[in-house]
């Protein structure tokens, strides 16, 4: 089941072009059909004063403040915390009470969806009342959804923080080898490259194999939904007033089915591709996973100075990749994202917050703390502060560029867009893999088992897939048959989804706790049967679902098990005859091996997903089967 697109119009307000190098962010609407309905939790009403539910507040302790939650965009949620850090202990007044800054990161499509339904506090903290996501655009999208529910808009017009443009960010020497930086390049270039059965080799470089793009999913990320704007204004050779018409273009069509064709995987965020890309890189193959990947210039900032995703735990180091990346501005024309602040007119949000809410805008919005987001690597928004340092050549970047914006879309043409993207996307070819040892048993919330929550996400998810995409069904616990493979049984093959989706509903439906959970196993068979059969021409995946570690019945032989595993996986990412299967984990559950499913996903340029809250397994299904 599907929740229908809306109408979405033209916002309101567009912040006015500014001269390169500070043009100010356009950044575009995203459909949301495909997201599960159950997604959806019921609201729990709070406090309007009290904390984040979430122990603690990386921003300092509220001390009986009046608290203003914040839901800031993932790339940007170092920076907001230090500036609120910063701003808390100033102790500004409202009515006498000090005003507390409490950030939360929050991806720019998922907190928009959970605006524009139902925010459940007791999974996802604490209601904004500060909401500052990628680009304005998701205002003006999350107003018109609450409009065609009869609602009062939420969001209105923001105030744009920083700016920072998208790019396609490539390994300098194989950017070197199309000419940068004296030759411009772009998107035309990526479809050159994409429709060349010889790859790398027709630019002095077998060794570097086929070419491989990096995007995220436009439906769930802006990066994704900007470079899908990007290439069709490439594809019509237009910078403004793109249409319908020109999207339905045989040769658009087919410009766009070309350059998906090259995508190693999408994805709900940048962060996986950036990090696995990093990871590459250290261990001395970073040609071996992408050639290029659409993402924004902070980005390409973040992973030369040795930080891939922008957010540093505590206590790590960084370490400077050993080939640095370019960041490419593409010659057809590019976006901006202005990172704005909305404060939210909604039930929750007493008018006392909203003081506190607009005194901490005035605050972010002072030269000092715009020099501060600078160097975070954003370009500054207040245009009393120059941009410099680390907007530098230096760290591939330039901020002289980019020279061609494009313009803003109509709603209707986005809504196309993205239907059209459904179609041409990369097909995929990917077996779920669901543990049902005992243990999935125990009681998940409100009366449900694990495994019956499970069931629900898994089912729901199915429908995120399109009818050619390629799916199976296998489960695993010790002692569910006999054979070669007792402790795994394939209850549906590999096959269109669109012909056996309700057989998959069914036979996840039916799905019961059995035994033991022989991880190592079960993983190594999966990934064997799907290179035995793997499709270039695919996005090839396992999807693994776990809540425990390894036990078959025979622990002596673990760390050998894990080891061969991991060597296993590792070895098809790399080398110009590489047949990369994507390993997707999701550790479910307290008890879940979280530090070796993260091992096993790296090791296969994967990602690792954590729902050891029961509950979260719908989003968490929903982010996974987003790369697809």
């Amino acid at each position: 089941m599907t929740i229908a697109p809306p109408d979405i119009h033209q916002p309101a307000h567009q912040p006015a072009p500014q001269p390169a190098p500070r043009p100010a962010a356009r950044r575009r609407s995203v459909r949301w059909a495909l997201l599960p309905i159950a997604l959806i939790a019921s609201v729990v009403a709070c406090s309007k004063q009290s904390p984040s539910p979430e122990a603690g507040s990386a921003a300092g302790d509220p001390a009986g403040c009046l608290v203003v939650p914040l839901a800031a965009s993932p790339e940007k949620i170092d920076l907001l915390t230090e500036l609120s850090r910063t701003f808390n202990l100033k102790r500004a007044q409202v009515n006498g009470n000090c005003v507390f800054i409490d950030p939360k990161s929050k991806s720019s499509g998922g907190s928009t969806q959970l605006l524009a339904d139902n925010w459940d506090e007791k999974a996802e903290g604490s209601r904004p009342v500060i909401w500052s996501p990628a680009g304005s655009t998701w205002g003006a999208i999350l107003d018109q959804r609450l409009a065609v529910k009869g609602q009062k808009a939420m969001a209105g017009v923001g105030t744009p923080f920083m700016s920072t443009p998208l790019v396609i960010a490539m390994p300098k020497p194989m950017a070197e080898s199309l000419g940068w930086p004296n030759t411009p390049l772009g998107w035309s270039d990526v479809l050159k490259l994409a429709n060349d059965t010889n790859g790398w080799a027709s630019y002095g470089h077998p060794e570097w194999g086929p070419f491989r793009l990096g995007k995220t999913n436009p439906n769930f990320s802006t990066s994704g939904l900007s470079a899908l704007v990007a290439q069709n204004y490439a594809a019509a050779g237009k910078t403004k007033d793109l249409s319908k018409e020109d999207i339905d273009k045989p040769d658009v069509i087919d410009f766009n089915k070309a350059v998906e064709s090259a995508v190693v995987h999408y994805g709900d965020t940048t962060l996986s591709f950036l990090n696995n890309w990093y990871r590459s890189d250290q261990r001395g193959t970073p040609y071996s996973y992408a050639s290029a990947v659409a993402v924004e210039e902070k980005s390409v900032i973040d992973y030369n100075k040795g930080n891939p995703d922008g957010v540093l735990a505590p206590g790590e180091a960084v370490r400077p990749p050993r080939v640095p990346l370019v960041a490419i501005y593409p010659k057809e024309g590019t976006l901006f994202s202005d990172n704005p602040f909305f404060i939210l007119d909604a039930s929750w949000v007493s008018e006392e917050q909203k003081q506190g809410a607009r005194i901490f805008q005035d605050f972010v919005q002072e030269p000092d703390n715009q020099r501060k987001a600078l160097e975070f690597g954003f370009r500054p928004g207040n245009t009393q502060v120059a941009i410099g340092e680390p907007v530098t050549t230096a760290n591939g970047a330039d901020p002289t560029q980019p020279q061609t914006l494009l313009q803003v879309p109509s709603p209707p043409v986005m809504v196309s867009l993205l239907d059209a993207w459904g179609q041409n996307r990369k097909t995929a070819r990917v077996l779920l893999v669901l543990d049902v040892s005992g243990s999935m048993g125990d009681p998940g919330s409100n009366g449900e088992t694990k495994l019956d929550l499970a069931k629900k996400a898994a089912i729901d998810a199915l429908d995120q897939f399109k009818d050619d995409d390629l799916v199976g069904l296998r489960v695993f616990s010790t002692n569910l048959g006999t054979g070669a493979t007792p402790n795994q049984l394939d209850l549906v093959p590999v096959g269109p989804v669109g012909s056996v989706k309700e057989e998959l509903r069914t036979k996840i439906r039916d799905l019961e706790p059995r035994n033991g959970t022989p991880l190592y196993d079960v993983a190594t068979t999966s990934f064997q049967t799907m290179l035995d059969g793997y499709d270039a021409t695919r996005i090839n995946a396992v999807v693994l679902l776990t809540d425990g570690k390894n036990e078959d019945g025979n622990p002596s032989d673990d760390n050998r098990q894990f080891i061969d595993l991991t060597r296993m996986l590792q070895s098809q990412t790399q080398g110009e005859n590489a047949k990369p299967i994507r390993l997707f984990t999701i550790g479910y559950g307290a008890d879940a091996d979280l530090s070796k499913l993260k091992e096993m996903a790296e090791a296969a340029n994967g990602a690792s997903y954590n729902a050891s809250d029961p509950k979260s397994i719908a989003k968490v299904f929903t982010q996974v089967i987003s790369n697809f």
